[in-house]
């Protein structure tokens, strides 16, 4: 591992202003800070507030900024997280999103203006999230090296963009291509209109995409070669820059590093786990609005299972031996969550890069897609009831809790992330002129 020495670098992150963004980007800029670096970490103030506290012995080396987000007509008061925010909210909380520009130009001035050698260090580089266009810009205005964030699966990533204007063979396109083109017709319907459209907001999510990796020296993927062994390659090629792992970055295995917003709801959720057989729970995300629950349907399963309407502690629910499945909407983090202890997955994803993670989990044969109408994607309680059994009570199951174990080896080995880290910090320094 590097230690501090004069090669120590002052490095900007600044990721996008959702929980599945913040929370590996904040363990990146421990694993950077454990190394020696300094990392100023750029977020809004409720966000901030809301993340787990850096270790002592690294917190002197881990800068966190805040900058208000703008006002927004039509946007919650405090909606400063995606989830926060309605789906259909969404368009204004990138708009406000974008009112950020001016305020992060103003402190890469600040700190570009820092001297060397004094208490404060001019940046090095600058972290982007994939859509964060305006932020590479104001590194390469400033002539600051900017690296993009892809949080995602390597394989995943390479779908992420049009096809780059390099030469590459049409077969290896085609196989990493494979997950978008499988898309039933509602997914593909969506993702026109979630990445490609123009709308309230600007630039669509291609375009910043697109922008924001143009204006990079390489681009890093939450992911790592011992298990997408021929994507980062492939990635290489395809967008004619480094395509390097970061690593699968999950959370402390004890569940302490989380998000949680009751102490109270989260000791009761425990207490309930404490007391279900061992593998006989199966854990789906967390429902947010009471509204949601039918009218007594607590109360018919109030024997056979827990509803909680608000965040729980989701690391620490899965590390739980009374686990033994796993429901989720196929967000990437939840995936690596789910990885890390093992368990297989009954998948539902609803939007994004959801689903073509969920194709990209079943090609490994870890988990299985409730089933639903591909014309509208909805879905109803047979199908949900059919993919939970197949997955936590039938043959089809066992086979894919022995896969997710297998690859739990690769999530959770520390050292095997540890080492993607040090790829990573190795780009930074030979990319850097």
């Amino acid at each position: 591992m590097d230690t501090a020495d004069d090669s120590t670098m002052h490095i900007v992150i600044f990721p996008w202003l959702a929980f599945g963004h913040l929370l590996p980007c904040l363990e990146l800029a421990e694993r950077l800070a454990a190394r020696g670096h300094r990392v100023s970490f750029v977020s809004t103030p409720r966000n901030l507030e809301r993340l787990p506290s850096v270790p002592p012995a690294l917190a002197p080396l881990v800068e966190l900024v805040a900058l208000p987000l703008p006002r927004i007509d039509g946007l919650p008061d405090g909606a400063e997280s995606t989830s926060d925010v309605p789906y259909d909210k969404f368009e204004l909380h990138r708009k406000a999103f974008d009112g950020l520009a001016a305020p992060f130009a103003a402190f890469l001035d600040a700190a570009c203006a820092a001297v060397d050698g004094g208490a404060r260090r001019r940046p090095d580089w600058v972290i982007a999230d994939f859509i964060h266009h305006w932020v590479a810009a104001a590194a390469q205005d400033r002539n600051v090296p900017c690296a993009m964030l892809v949080p995602c699966a390597a394989s995943i990533a390479g779908s992420a963009g049009p096809p780059p204007p390099v030469d590459s063979d049409a077969e290896q396109r085609q196989a990493i291509d494979q997950s978008m083109s499988a898309a039933p017709p509602f997914e593909q319907q969506q993702a026109a209109e979630l990445f490609a459209t123009v709308g309230d907001s600007g630039p669509s999510i291609i375009s910043r995409f697109v922008q924001t990796l143009a204006r990079s020296r390489f681009f890093a993927a939450r992911s790592c070669p011992e298990l997408e062994p021929e994507a980062f390659p492939l990635l290489t090629r395809l967008y004619g820059k480094p395509a390097v792992p970061l690593g699968m970055l999950p959370p402390q295995p004890d569940g302490t590093r989380g998000v949680s917003w009751s102490t109270e709801d989260d000791d009761s959720t425990m207490r309930w786990l404490d007391a279900q057989p061992a593998k006989s729970v199966v854990t789906p995300v967390g429902v947010q609005e009471d509204g949601i629950v039918p009218d007594g349907f607590v109360e018919r399963t109030g024997d056979r299972g827990l509803v909680a309407t608000r965040w729980v502690p989701q690391v620490r629910v899965l590390a739980h031996g009374a686990v033994g499945a796993f429901l989720t909407h196929c967000g990437w983090g939840s995936i690596v969550e789910g990885l890390q202890f093992g368990h297989p997955l009954i998948m539902l994803p609803i939007f994004g890069d959801q689903g073509p993670n969920a194709r990209l989990m079943e090609g490994w044969k870890v988990g299985l897609q409730a089933a639903r109408n591909e014309t509208d994607g909805s879905f109803d309680r047979h199908g949900v009831a059919g993919a939970v059994r197949a997955v936590a009570a039938e043959e089809e199951g066992k086979v894919l809790a022995t896969n997710a174990r297998k690859l739990q080896h690769i999530v959770a080995d520390r050292a095997c992330q540890e080492r993607c880290i040090d790829v990573f910090i190795q780009h930074l320094r030979s990319c850097k002129g």
